[in-house]
């Protein structure tokens, strides 16, 4: 994949010549890390130096990008087609949510048959999902991107803690699978843990992309993100006083179902008033 992406970014070099500089800098970057990933599998060193190379290929990973378009003319790219890919690739990885409910829900049913427990597992991973899913998709990226050009490499960025705290939920979700089939060293606060803490980061993750693109923030933002972070803390809680993992996971799907109905009722109002100042402002 890497090859063919370098391939393509010599392409542009050759038949846009008024950006070739900024496709260079994405093919030689490009090209670079991954001649580094590479000899880092292959090179046989210690754990210290290799987190040091990882931590050396990320840099150049993410500063390719940022030389290109900000210090090498930077290249044309269409606000509504960068804001759907990166929604495309948020479904694809919530399928991941999927996969770990299915796998908790099996755990239930091995161990238990169909009962309260597997109903409320069921619940939880599938309205888990389906919330985090419902909660990237009210702001409305393209048209702010379209609005705020030069806010795009902070939303591309931070769209890396989107993807991986969408994994690390379902990651989460296998987590408590394997202690409901007691295959699991992990105490029942120690498991909701795993999924509640990347539930947190992934809404914090999708507000600060809303916040990017708008500078704007209200009472009733710091009001649901509050409220969102009193109900992940609960779970914990509520695991901690020995409540059952299932009963807990339910909760935990309760902190996007509140940002849902925060913005139905009230939030929808407040991104079009934010929306239309960022249009005001371009029309200006």
């Amino acid at each position: 994949m890497r090859v063919a992406m370098v391939i393509q970014w010599l392409r542009a070099a050759r038949q846009d010549p008024d950006r070739r500089a900024a496709c260079l800098t994405y093919a030689v970057t490009v090209t670079v890390a991954q001649v580094g990933w590479v000899a880092i599998a292959l090179v046989n060193t210690s754990v210290g130096v290799t987190f040091g190379l990882f931590a050396l290929m990320i840099g150049i990973e993410v500063t390719g990008p940022l030389l290109a378009e900000k210090r090498m003319g930077g290249t044309r790219w269409h606000a509504h087609h960068i804001a759907e890919r990166n929604g495309l690739l948020t479904i694809i990885a919530l399928g991941e949510g999927v996969v770990g409910t299915v796998a908790s829900l099996s755990a239930v049913v091995a161990e238990q048959g169909w009962s309260t427990d597997a109903v409320l597992v069921a619940v939880a991973g599938t309205g888990l999902t389906f919330g985090m899913w419902w909660i990237y998709f009210v702001v409305p990226a393209a048209h702010l991107l379209h609005a705020h050009r030069e806010r795009s490499i902070g939303y591309g960025y931070l769209h890396i803690a989107v993807f991986g705290s969408i994994v690390a939920t379902g990651a989460g979700l296998h987590v408590a699978a394997d202690f409901i089939e007691h295959r699991s060293a992990l105490t029942s606060a120690a498991t909701v843990v795993a999924v509640a803490v990347p539930v947190g980061v992934y809404i914090g993750s999708v507000f600060g992309t809303y916040l990017l693109l708008t500078r704007s923030w209200d009472g009733f933002y710091v009001a649901v993100v509050v409220t969102t972070l009193t109900v992940l803390g609960s779970a914990i809680g509520l695991a901690s006083t020995g409540i059952s993992t299932p009963l807990c996971l339910l909760v935990v799907t309760a902190a996007p179902a509140v940002v849902v109905c925060g913005f139905e009722f009230l939030g929808h109002q407040r991104t079009a008033d934010a929306l239309a100042r960022s249009r005001g402002a371009v029309h200006h």
